[in-house]
């Protein structure tokens, strides 16, 4: 019985894809197909990001109701466009330009993930609650700053942020396409391969380090790579706030089981098929007149909300 639902899940993850790409698209291969496959393949890169930093960072974490944004991976990125809306204006995506913004974002992202892990990590004794406190804290400062960005740029430049500030598939290009693939198949082939440590690390820290695994740097190298994965995703996409949240919970209900080999190509195929089925509503739905980025975001926090509310023995 198991297997027959899964097979028709995947069954009807396939079906969504050729929907995707063959609806209403008169099979023009040359522009509509070919638009539609680079969108498709910035949503699987995608997908498999969100799945892969959520879950990975809920296992080091302890706690299921939680995702990498905490550390303020997203509110650096918003505030680094906020900046450079700041000093170049409405030009300021010209001046720049997409490609280069793109690379800026991932090295600007990843120098504050190492920063903070070099800072709050340095004398090797503090546990990754702190890390998770600080992050926290640092997060709302951020934001602050954002903030008071907001109120020193003009309508028009605001207009231009808030299409940062929003998920989003249609700026994607192919080079940045190809970029990301490569960058995230070596880091999801990294934690793949862990995935029996993560299965350890679900038994507590205390556990895992008895039974032979170096914690401390486990979680560094680690955090590391989730950074990477939520750099690439947030740079290539936009922030996806609570998307973390609903797939990783999603996919430990439906699988029953806690073995990381398969949580995450579960929950990587459930985020896949939440963002084609957003984007999907956006183009023959709402004729664009939405974001993918708002459907998902009110669905997610919406399900988040039902997660905090309801009993918790579960998580």
């Amino acid at each position: 019985m198991k297997k027959l639902i899964l097979f028709g899940f995947y069954l009807s993850f396939t079906l969504l894809i050729g929907f995707f790409l063959f609806w209403q698209s008169d099979f023009n291969f040359q522009y509509i197909i070919s638009n539609r496959l680079i969108r498709l393949g910035a949503i699987i890169i995608g997908g498999v990001c969100v799945a892969f930093s959520a879950i990975c960072f809920q296992t080091i974490c302890g706690n299921r109701i939680i995702t990498p944004a905490i550390m303020g991976y997203e509110a650096i990125y918003l505030c680094f466009q906020a900046t450079l809306i700041l000093i170049f204006g409405t030009a300021s995506q010209i001046v720049i330009g997409a490609y280069s913004n793109f690379f800026l974002s991932i090295v600007v992202m990843l120098t504050y993930s190492f920063a903070l892990q070099q800072l709050l990590f340095k004398n090797g004794q503090k546990n990754v609650y702190f890390l998770l406190l600080s992050g926290l804290i640092i997060t709302l400062v951020i934001n602050s700053v954002t903030q008071l960005i907001h109120y020193s740029i003009s309508p028009g430049e605001f207009a231009i942020f808030q299409g940062f500030s929003l998920t989003s598939f249609n700026r994607v290009e192919l080079l940045q396409l190809i970029v990301t693939f490569v960058i995230t198949a070596i880091v999801v082939l990294s934690l793949q391969k862990q995935h029996r440590r993560f299965d350890i690390l679900l038994l507590g820290q205390d556990q895992a380090q008895s039974l032979g695994i170096n914690t401390h740097h486990f979680i560094k190298l680690n955090l590391a790579l989730i950074a990477i994965l939520v750099a690439v995703s947030t740079s290539l996409l936009g922030p996806t706030a609570f998307m973390g949240i609903f797939v990783a919970n999603l996919a430990y209900s439906l699988v029953k089981v806690t073995r990381h080999w398969c949580i995450l190509k579960v929950a990587s195929i459930i985020a896949i098929t939440a963002f084609l089925i957003a984007q999907v509503l956006v183009e023959h739905v709402f004729n664009y007149r939405l974001t993918a980025g708002i459907l998902v975001n009110l669905f997610c926090a919406a399900y988040f909300l039902v997660l905090i509310i309801r009993p918790r023995n579960h998580l």
